[in-house]
């Protein structure tokens, strides 16, 4: 796994349960177009009917990486030293720890999928030490979740936390109250804390098709419009500029234009807690 470097996390000691090396999973799918080698051949079968769907030859899951960097590292010049990162997925090059340990040291990051994959590639990959832990635990349950010994014990919830929802909540069906979900991780939130979301907009056609390729596939993965997504940040103050386009929040240089391909199927944003 190219750049991974992630030597410097503890993996969690949760048991596994075994990979079905038969059926797609979210994040080994997202490691697909990332170009990434751990995912199995049902994943590559969705992860290229995506692009299809898409167009972009997975230059979207590239931006939305980007993004998460630059979110990340905003936070942590911030002064933000402790990370949730929920439905982390896969390693891969510049993680959450990297980016924010560059910055200070001594940060603390929790990475939390529920896919028996990531866990199992933090028990082989990771060695430890205290700044990084790697939780399987289900984002749909935040109660529970946020209750764990390996989480709870670990970051420090009277202090502020960047809490990282990168490409998940469109994973989640209305349903399944994606509203309530991240109301909750929300609320339990000190002051000064942020989060970051990105997410799948309805205003993107190629975003439209995605969904209906992750839904087919997974059974899950639904656009929202950009006042649905607008709304998970209900209560936060939302750093300038806002909710926007991939390349276009906060950008280290100039955007090109006409602007890359994949450049208009998420939105992003951070929000900060008063």
């Amino acid at each position: 796994m190219a750049d991974s470097d992630m030597g410097r996390a503890r993996p969690d000691p949760t048991h596994a349960p075994p990979i079905d090396t038969t059926v797609p999973s979210v994040a080994r799918v997202y490691d697909a177009i990332l170009g990434g080698k751990d995912n199995f051949a049902v994943d590559r079968v969705v992860a290229e009917e995506a692009m299809r769907a898409m167009s972009d030859g997975g230059n979207g899951a590239r931006l939305n990486r980007a993004a998460l960097g630059r979110a990340v590292r905003y936070m942590a010049d911030r002064g933000v030293t402790q990370f949730l990162d929920l439905g982390s997925g896969l390693p891969t090059a510049q993680n959450t720890h990297q980016i924010a340990q560059g910055v200070n040291p001594d940060a603390r990051v929790v990475y939390v999928d529920n896919d028996p994959s990531v866990s199992v590639h933090g028990h082989a990959l990771l060695t430890g030490d205290d700044s990084t832990v790697v939780v399987l635990a289900d984002v749909r349950s935040p109660d529970e979740l946020l209750a764990l010994p390996s989480i709870a014990g670990f970051l420090d919830f009277s202090q502020p936390i960047g809490l990282i929802l990168n490409a998940v909540i469109h994973h989640l069906n209305d349903d399944e109250d994606p509203h309530g979900i991240v109301a909750r991780y929300r609320a339990a939130l000190a002051p000064g804390s942020y989060l970051q979301l990105t997410h799948f907009c309805d205003e993107s056609a190629e975003a439209r098709a995605n969904s209906q390729v992750l839904t087919r596939s997974l059974g899950r993965g639904q656009v929202r419009s950009r006042a649905e997504i607008a709304s998970f940040f209900d209560g936060l103050e939302l750093v300038p500029p806002g909710l926007v386009f991939l390349p276009w929040w906060r950008p280290d240089g100039p955007v090109e234009s006409p602007p890359p391909a994949g450049s208009m199927l998420m939105l992003a944003g951070v929000g900060r807690k008063p």
